[in-house]
């Protein structure tokens, strides 16, 4: 059975929110401007996935050259 790592909800709620509104508008892609967005770590990052193909939405990270450095 599948279990959501401890505290993901409470961290990627701006992201839920967005896959939710996105969902809801029809629209077929999210598009995030970091890829840090989706997870710090392994978990995570599956998780945000997986909550994508959940809604049927695709997935848009912006270029690097259009982000800036996480640091």
């Amino acid at each position: 059975m599948h279990q959501t790592p401890p505290e993901y909800e409470r961290k990627f709620d701006d992201f839920i929110r967005l896959c939710a509104k996105m969902k809801a508008q029809g629209v077929p892609s999210v598009v995030v401007a970091y890829p840090w967005v989706l997870g710090d770590n392994y978990e995570e990052l599956i998780e945000s996935l997986s909550r994508l193909a959940d809604l049927g939405l695709g997935l848009q990270i912006t270029s690097r050259g259009e982000s800036p450095s996480r640091n």
